[in-house]
């Protein structure tokens, strides 16, 4: 054969190929490949529009089908929107086929395709939240070892591991799982582990606490020596895990009191400007300024010398005027002239409700926030120990009831946050409980979980606000009330309304045979939609809008699970 025409015959080959080439790429446009499926659907050899079509049908009732999740025998239910998840049709057909140059997609559509996962458009905002509200429920606070001084004596609280959610990879099994799998999604959970063992907080008892509270602490004021007995700063006195260890710290609020000339024989306390309430309006109590021992500098200079003895065992002080924190002309200044939001919720009788629910009012009331400043229910509340004041009743720990100290506490909370709500604060961080409390106002409530879950908001106006809080305590036949109240300087009116509840969730049954046991009625768990309306003038001027997901609640009983026959 001649060069010329072996030249012909290999143009004519090469413009063959091409030809076929840019064939299949048209060809690729035109139809999905043979065989091909998306998440189980059928679109094999259907143009672009007809397996758009095909995939919406046979997605139809699968998308609006709940996930559902696991952990243990708890059974967790999220309605995909709800969550965030969208299919995104069109570019699931774009990636399952379409026109393409690579000769295996021309291959594949006559030879077959393969399964293909469908592409999702996920609300990331909605999606972290749906899997909060099964973290919330799953997650064990850590314990960490703590040593307190009731009664001036060390008293150890042990350390727990707790565990915890991985939030970002449950969202992220969530979006791989999510109509590709008919298989419950296992929640994951990792185990945290308390800073400091048990072995450490053994010897923080032997090297801090047991010689801290071994003498009193001597001060040299001038001329003038006085002892501070163990009683005096013990209350004030912990000893807490501080990056991975357990150091003492003294709370100066609490070691106040004590450095006033009833125990120390030196000086007089100062006292801080603070607020009454009369006919509805707050008045202002002057402060007064005093002479004595800072407690600021007082407490900073205690602790270093709480493990030394004998001569090593004195501070050096002064005794000066002491101003107080908050003074008359501060109070005056922040503007506060009458009631701007309050909120009454009733408890059944108990005694623990009574005493815990008035501990921690006590520690609310009077609470003064300026301009931008927030309130933390964990920080002014402090944690619920039986030094603090605060005894054993009912909480929801992992999504049903224990006892623990500090039960009832999150009625105070509750109730705080609706009166915050009305007043317009800035809601920063609440929780509603893990299901719902039909005591408690629908999706305007909230639980607290000292180191873990807190109530906080914040002042947005000018003016500052006060808060006052009290119980009136429950008797045999007759319900308690908690009340809160928030004064300051009036700028909205503010009105709740809300959604019809949705997204039904069925409790299960779980058996539990240890002895913290408490017998449980199941509650349906559903989301809800709470909205809340800004008016100036009559006129509504802003809405805010917040959801709620109560889990639902398994029946509990105490005992071991039947056999199955």
């Amino acid at each position: 054969m001649s060069r010329r025409r072996l030249l012909a015959v290999t143009g004519g080959v090469v413009a063959v190929l091409a030809a076929a080439y840019v064939g299949g790429y048209v060809l690729t446009g035109q139809r999905l490949p043979a065989d091909t499926t998306i998440a189980g659907v059928d679109v094999g050899g259907k143009s672009p529009d007809e397996a758009e079509a095909a995939l919406t049908r046979g997605l139809a009732e699968r998308v609006e089908e709940p996930i559902v999740a696991t952990f243990e025998e708890q059974k967790f239910e999220l309605d995909p929107e709800q969550a965030g998840l969208a299919v995104d049709v069109p570019a699931s057909v774009r990636a399952a086929g379409g026109r393409s140059w690579d000769p295996r997609d021309m291959i594949a559509l006559f030879a077959g395709g393969s399964d293909h996962d469908p592409q999702l458009r996920v609300d990331d905002t909605k999606l972290a939240a749906a899997v909060a509200s099964v973290a919330e429920t799953v997650d064990q606070p850590v314990v960490q070892a703590q040593i307190t001084f009731p009664d001036a004596k060390p008293k150890a609280r042990q350390p727990k591991p707790g565990n915890q959610v991985p939030q970002d990879e449950f969202a992220q099994t969530i979006r791989e799982s999510w109509l590709t799998s008919e298989d419950p999604i296992r929640v994951p959970v990792a185990a945290v582990a308390p800073a400091v063992d048990r072995a450490g907080l053994e010897r923080a008892m032997r090297e801090i606490a047991q010689p801290a509270v071994s003498a009193p602490v001597t001060l040299k004021v001038g001329s003038s020596r006085a002892d501070l007995p163990v009683t005096a700063y013990a209350p004030a006195l912990s000893i807490v895990v501080r990056d991975g260890a357990m150091v003492p710290t003294i709370d100066a609020k609490d070691l106040a009191g004590p450095l006033t000339s009833s125990v120390t024989g030196i000086g007089r306390r100062a006292v801080d400007a603070s607020f009454r309430f009369e006919g509805g309006r707050p008045v202002v109590v002057p402060s007064k300024a005093g002479i004595g021992l800072d407690p600021k500098t007082m407490a900073e200079q205690l602790v270093p010398v709480l493990t030394k003895t004998g001569d090593q065992r004195v501070i050096t002080v002064e005794a000066t005027t002491v101003q107080p924190d908050f003074t008359t002309q501060d109070a005056e200044a922040l503007g506060i002239k009458e009631r701007i939001g309050s909120f009454t919720t009733e408890y059944p009788h108990a005694d623990y409700r009574n005493t815990n629910q008035a501990e921690a009012a006590r520690r609310i009331d009077g609470t003064i926030l300026k301009p931008g400043e927030t309130f933390s229910f964990n920080e002014t509340v402090g944690e619920r120990t039986a030094a603090n004041g605060f005894v054993s009743g009912f909480v929801i720990n992992g999504g049903v009831f224990r006892e623990e100290l500090g039960g009832g506490v999150s009625q105070v909370a509750t109730t705080a946050y609706n009166a915050a709500f009305f007043a317009g604060l800035d809601d920063v961080e609440h929780h509603p409980h893990a299901f719902y409390i039909d005591r408690y106002p629908v999706g305007r409530e909230a639980t607290i979980y000292y180191g873990s879950l807190d109530l906080r908001f914040r002042n947005p106006y000018k003016t500052g606000v006060v808060i006052r809080a009290w119980v009136d305590k429950s008797s045999p036949g007759s319900s308690g009330r908690m009340n809160v109240e928030i004064y300051g300087t009036k700028v909205y009116e503010v009105k709740s309304r809300q959604s019809k509840r949705y997204n039904f969730r069925e409790p299960g049954t779980q058996y539990d045979d240890t002895p913290a046991c408490v017998s449980q009625s199941p509650v349906t768990g559903f989301d809800i939609d709470i909205h809340r309306d800004f008016y100036q003038g009559g006129k509504r001027v802003k809405t805010e809008k917040d959801t709620a997901y109560y889990q639902a609640a398994d029946r509990v009983i105490c005992g071991k699970k039947p056999k199955s026959d």
